[in-house]
């Protein structure tokens, strides 16, 4: 197949999805990853889709504010440099002895991998943090009780109670906008109405990719909101906007450095 064909191809693939991660277009093409590499710049540069870290995202969620939930292992890819320094600055707001409820998603993901060894209480319900921290960790560590839903990678029970309190409650966001965090799959949506319930601060950890997704559903006003922690990609318009809703914004740069 020629260069362009399976340029073509990749182009054609972001019409029914999202995004397509190098390794898949590997298996898809029969080429190396240098090739897709190449492919994925050249797509790139003609503004068909955008290079992301990991592989490539199609264009139509952020120009018509349409809002994918992408797979747990295909988010993971996106954005990790950002993600990690918005982690660690999260972890400076919690204290030794503190109760802390991290939510799942890869952005918390990385927070929990930072809090593994602090001497705190630990409460999650994300699958993949908590087989982490029970190989890894040793805070003390409170799984959700209920079923396993393997996407979004979360344990949740409609009827068990969280047997835990907190002093902050850390979660992400498929997105944000003036009318609060948003997410398009309801067991999140359930999920995090009800751990909100269980802590005196909420604090949403989100790139600044987030602002620019609208999806479906408003889990959480920005009203309930106290801080936002994203990367120095945030636009000072949407800097103004949470600001003027009471939400205290921290920006962690993608240099390290807090600002």
């Amino acid at each position: 197949m020629s260069d362009l064909g399976r340029q073509r191809q990749i182009v054609e693939l972001l019409r029914d999805r999202p995004f397509a991660s190098v390794r898949e277009l590997q298996e898809r093409l029969g080429v190396s990853a240098a090739t897709v590499r190449r492919d994925i710049d050249r797509i790139d540069e003609a503004g068909e889709a955008r290079k992301v870290y990991g592989g490539i995202s199609a264009l139509d969620g952020a120009s018509q504010g349409v809002a994918y939930a992408r797979p747990y292992d295909e988010n993971r890819d996106l954005a990790v440099e950002a993600k990690r320094q918005i982690a660690a600055l999260a972890a400076t707001m919690v204290r030794d002895g503190d109760a802390v409820i991290v939510h799942g998603g890869s952005t918390c993901f990385h927070l929990g991998v930072k809090l593994a060894d602090r001497n705190i209480r630990l409460y999650t319900n994300s699958m993949p943090l908590a087989a982490y921290l029970s190989d890894h960790g040793h805070c003390s560590l409170t799984v959700a009780g209920g079923d396993l839903h393997r996407e979004p990678g979360i344990i949740h029970s409609p009827t068990q109670a969280t047997p835990f309190y907190a002093s902050k409650f850390f979660l992400g966001a498929q997105g944000l906008n003036q009318e609060g965090l948003l997410e398009s799959h309801p067991l999140l949506v359930r999920s995090i109405v009800d751990l909100s319930l269980c802590a005196d601060q909420i604090v949403v950890l989100a790139d600044s990719r987030k602002l620019s997704i609208h999806a479906r559903n408003v889990a959480l006003p920005l009203s309930r909101i106290g801080t936002l922690i994203t990367d120095d990609g945030l636009s000072d318009a949407d800097a103004r906007m949470l600001e003027d809703a009471g939400v205290m914004v921290r920006i962690a740069s993608t240099s390290g450095a807090v600002l």
